[in-house]
């Protein structure tokens, strides 16, 4: 009995996958199409889309823009979130319940909300942030907060810290000192995983992109965007060249993730 609610359990989720592969192998297979009209499958096979694609120079320079405000986002997150998490869990453990609500509110107010608010904020101000990429760092590192909270304060609590803490100062090493050499390398694997899972989240928004910056300054969310309407099989090529690269940090994150569990 049990082995046969198992076997049905498998068929179920294989099912699932299957059903939710359908449409990737079929973009797959249409991005390798050298032309396919009427018939099921296509009348050649070609890499002359990849090509294109990869030596377009506004792809390169989109994708380059998007890994640099993204980066930067996630530096950004880095340097004001983990001393954050350390006081809070060091010296205020009570003040993680107000934070972990203070980490929802960027997905309380929606992005088309907070994009019209930034816009008349930034509008008329002396500094030009319209438009820039600097606007698009600051949006961006409050998308990444609630996961990089998250994600680092559940490493802060596997850990004994005032223990840890405790032990460097009877040593001899300052509070700072022992953040760097022991607390931070016990929160490596967390830290990563939560890198990589924002990265491959902020790679992927649209929202803010489209409406702080648009074409001035095109990241890969807005290339994809205007050229929906050239080469389907172009377009194609472009999608999954975006889905391998967010499955292979998605993959990433997972490895660390286990890492981190372990």
């Amino acid at each position: 009995m049990q082995n046969s609610n198992s076997r049905y359990h498998k068929a179920v989720v294989y099912s699932i996958v299957g059903v939710m592969l359908i449409p990737i192998l079929a973009t797959l297979l249409y991005s390798f199409a050298s032309s396919w009209g009427a018939t099921i499958l296509p009348d050649g096979f070609t890499l002359d889309w990849y090509q294109q694609l990869l030596t377009d120079p506004r792809f390169l320079q989109a994708f380059g823009r998007s890994l640099f405000v993204c980066i930067a986002s996630l530096a950004l997150s880095v340097v004001l979130i983990l001393p954050a998490i350390f006081v809070v869990f060091y010296y205020f453990p009570k003040l993680d319940k107000v934070m972990n609500i203070m980490i929802l509110l960027p997905f309380a107010v929606p992005p088309v909300v907070s994009s019209v608010g930034l816009l008349q904020l930034y509008a008329d101000s002396d500094i030009a942030l319209v438009g820039t990429p600097w606007i698009l760092i600051g949006t961006y590192f409050t998308i990444a907060l609630p996961f990089m909270y998250r994600a680092i304060s559940n490493s802060f609590a596997a850990i004994n810290l005032h223990d840890l803490m405790d032990a460097a100062h009877l040593l001899g090493a300052s509070t700072s000192q022992a953040f760097l050499r022991i607390i931070l390398p016990n929160l490596k694997k967390g830290l990563m995983s939560s890198l990589f899972l924002s990265f491959s989240f902020l790679l992927g928004e649209f929202v803010f992109a489209n409406i702080l910056v648009g074409t001035r300054y095109e990241t890969l969310q807005i290339y994809l965007y205007n050229t929906r309407q050239t080469s389907g099989h172009f377009t194609s090529a472009l999608v999954m060249t975006y889905f391998l690269f967010i499955f292979l940090l998605t993959w990433l994150a997972s490895r660390f993730s286990r890492g981190a569990e372990s």
